[in-house]
């Protein structure tokens, strides 16, 4: 694999590859420019074994029920090799076999499905699929998949094209960003907290657009923050999952932060700081907690405040080893209250030409960050994200090594095992699944919270004058979201160093900042020094006082996330038909639709009333392990 530092100097693109349905042996390579493996032709189907999944990936599960589709994934370095994540864009389309100028002997089906994937090592997910869609369609025109000139012109063209682009929002994502309300800035702490999210939507291409939605609100995430979210170990054989056990054996090596963890460090600052009537909220289960095997035994939530770097290495390298910081750098160093930071940070930050930010590597993260310290540390360590999962990586869901991930799938045994995931985000019915009581409270928003959702689907939805030809302005449009959600986020790093404002604290929820500086890309980012930080006015942007629009709000965002909430939608939606119809039965008509409205919405205030239960809700029970197709 030597050859593949030589084409890193070429240009962005390492691979161009087709991948094709065959009758008889499934989804495989067909053709690849340059070869996947150098000793072998471009015509071989023969794969390195870290990329033994792209074959699935690039040609999505239930492809065949749609005539295109396109397909964001990443694959995982080589071992050994000074490679990133690997990011990968697919163009899927299938065409009748009668079509064909040229019908080989094996093509035996009425259709022929072919995918044509772009092996990139920037994420450049936006102009990939937007020059890969062209040159896909331009393949099946010629109705003849010998032809593959076009191929190598894509290969050539894309590297002298795309040398030297920049990593900027327009160019990364092309994609418009749906906002519901509510929900886009709970998923976006669920990730923050380094929970297993799952997304959940067919087809891939909208699964896709969701999931990276998500991601590129996160300022930098997409640019610099996804380099080590795809360390994992191909499934291979037996023995190599018994000796993966053995390099990974004992609790104690494993940076994973549980519910549990997370409810014990804020029940202890509770204790000690006092934060009143949030302390019933703070307890939770294991919903996350990982070991190794049935006789390990978990890591009481007092040594997760006091991590240390493993003793030994993982079978990976030492890039995916699950470390952290030695308690003993933040407290030996004296904390820079004016930088918001430690006196750690990265040497030679300063602004770049025009007021943008210079990008340097980070210390301790090992990324590329900006003077804020962003992206966060969230994907590394064993932390994946995998904008698409096939079937055939499902086993990555229980993989010790794996201490979190973001993932999308479209197969419905993703979404049925729910003990699998801490979240499960359904794009299609728009809203997501947590099914641990404790930890839905966790994550609940704040009344500040509900303001600033309210704000951004409101400047989305209404009409403005000052908009541009393709019909969208500055307010309301994608940058302008994502503007919004930096100073959110950026708002959101300077409160937590405000340690002593306990009413600042509370518009973000003093559960919530507790818990998240027990995490891993929390400490992370506070072991560095951000001179930026010291220009960002602590505080939540919607912060203020409450007024009568707040208890609408709450109210709304109750009724749409409860189950008795949808019935009391659904009874005045069937109120307001019984009016349109029975013109002259109103008394009689209406009045037991009233009367079950009502009902419903004593039965649903009674229970706003009652204290938090804090017992641990009943296992899910686990459904028949699923098989490969």
């Amino acid at each position: 694999m030597e050859s593949h530092g030589k084409e890193e100097l070429k240009g962005p693109v390492l691979h161009i590859v087709v991948v094709g349905f065959h009758h008889k042996k499934g989804c495989q390579v067909e053709y690849s420019y340059p070869p996947l493996i150098p000793e072998e032709g471009h015509d071989s189907s023969n794969l390195p074994e870290e990329w033994k999944y792209l074959p699935f990936l690039a040609l999505p599960d239930g492809a065949h029920n749609y005539q295109e589709d396109t397909v964001y994934f990443h694959l995982p370095p080589f071992s050994g090799a000074d490679m990133k994540c690997v990011y990968g864009v697919s163009c899927y389309r299938q065409i009748e076999a009668k079509s064909l100028k040229v019908r080989l002997a094996d093509v035996t089906r009425e259709t022929v499905q072919k995918s044509v994937c772009v092996l990139s090592r920037v994420p450049l997910y936006g102009l990939l699929q937007a020059k890969l869609q062209l040159i896909t369609h331009a393949y099946f025109e010629e109705k003849d998949f010998s032809q593959i000139s076009i191929l190598k012109e894509l290969y050539e063209h894309m590297n002298g094209s795309l040398r030297g682009t920049a990593l900027e929002g327009s160019q990364v994502f092309l994609g418009k960003i749906v906002l519901i309300h509510g929900l886009t800035v709970c998923v976006s702490l669920c990730v923050c907290f380094l929970f297993q999210v799952l997304f959940y939507i067919s087809p891939v291409n909208r699964l896709v657009e969701a999931l990276m939605t998500v991601l590129s609100l996160f300022p930098g995430m997409i640019e610099h923050g996804l380099a080590d979210s795809s360390h994992y170990q191909p499934k291979s054989s037996v023995s190599d999952d018994i000796s993966l056990l053995e390099c990974v054996s004992g609790a104690e090596e494993f940076v994973s932060v549980s519910v549990t963890d997370i409810t014990n460090a804020t029940l202890e600052l509770v204790g000690e700081e006092g934060f009143g009537e949030n302390q019933t909220t703070t307890t939770s289960t294991e919903a996350s907690q990982r070991t190794a095997s049935p006789s390990d035994t978990s890591t009481p939530a007092v040594a997760s405040t006091n991590l240390k770097p493993p003793s030994r290495t993982s079978p990976d390298s030492s890039e995916s080893d699950w470390e952290t910081l030695d308690p003993s750098v933040l407290e030996d160093i004296p904390k820079d209250s004016e930088t918001g930071g430690l006196g750690l940070g990265p040497q030679g930050q300063s602004a770049g030409q025009g007021g943008q930010v210079a990008v340097t590597q980070g210390l301790v993260s090992g990324l590329e960050e900006d003077q804020y310290g962003l992206p966060l540390a969230i994907f590394t360590k064993g932390y994946l994200c995998l904008p698409y999962m096939a079937l055939q990586q499902h086993h990555l869901l229980s993989d010790v090594t794996v201490r979190g991930f973001v993932a999308g799938a479209t197969n419905i045994l993703f979404r049925q095992q729910r003990h699998l995931s801490d979240a499960i985000v359904d794009v299609e019915e728009a809203k997501i699944q947590i099914g641990d009581p404790e930890l839905r409270k966790l994550l609940g928003l704040t009344t500040a919270d509900l303001r600033f959702a309210d704000y951004l689907v409101k400047h989305v939805t209404e009409n403005r004058e000052d908009i541009f030809l393709d019909g969208t302005g500055w307010e309301g449009g994608d940058e302008w979201i994502r503007a919004q959600f930096g100073l959110y986020v950026h708002s959101l790093l300077s409160s937590t160093l405000q340690e002593d404002n306990d009413k600042l604290l509370a518009d973000w929820g003093t559960p919530f900042i507790s818990a998240w500086r027990i995490t891993h890309n929390y400490r992370v980012w506070f072991s560095n020094k951000h001179p930026a930080m010291a220009k960002i006015t602590p505080g939540h942007p919607f912060q203020g006082q409450y007024s009568a629009a707040d208890l609408k709000l709450r109210f709304s965002h109750s009724v749409q996330n409860s189950e008795r909430g949808k019935k009391i939608g659904a009874a005045v939606i069937t109120t307001s038909r019984s009016v349109v119809q029975t013109g002259k039965a109103v008394g009689q008509s209406v009045g037991g639709v009233l009367t079950s409205a009502k009902s419903a919405m004593s039965s649903w205030f009674s229970t706003l009333a009652q204290p938090a239960i804090l017992a641990t809700p009943a296992a899910s029970p686990e459904p028949q392990s699923p098989t490969e197709p």
